[in-house]
């Protein structure tokens, strides 16, 4: 079994996921339009060219996604995506260009519990958690 993180956009999943390639160093290894599917009747026309199902893998993990149409999409909340590293430096990398563009809610820093660990919601909303655990 695997269990996957899906994310709801309302129309920058594409925008999102290049930029989760950028900074965390995947791979976007799919990307579906509501365009030629069986879902194009069932959204606006200005909706053809947003995500339908996107894919991202980073190692053996994966991180989903689409473009929720405006009557399904419902504010984040309730869930952060949990990033966990073995070094320090690399985490402060990751955490500082997540948080471009996005609002962080606690400083990348050392706690009792971690080396080093933040907290943020990035430029689409989604709430990320960065841990690394005491060396």
């Amino acid at each position: 079994m695997q269990l996957n993180p899906y994310l709801n956009f309302s129309g920058q999943c594409e925008i999102a996921f290049k930029f989760y390639e950028e900074c965390l160093g995947g791979k976007v290894v799919a990307m579906m339009t509501y365009k030629g599917s069986p879902m194009a009747d069932q959204v606006p026309p200005e909706w053809h060219t947003k995500i339908m199902h996107a894919e991202f893998q980073l190692n053996d993990r994966k991180l989903m996604g689409s473009d929720a149409p405006p009557e399904h999409q419902e504010p984040t909340q309730g869930f952060s995506v949990l990033l966990q590293f073995d070094n320090p430096t690399e985490a402060e990398e990751i955490f500082h260009a997540l948080a471009r563009n996005g609002t962080v809610q606690m400083p990348i820093q050392e706690t009792f519990w971690a080396s080093r660990f933040g907290m943020l919601t990035d430029q689409f909303g989604i709430p990320w958690m960065v841990n690394c655990d005491q060396t």
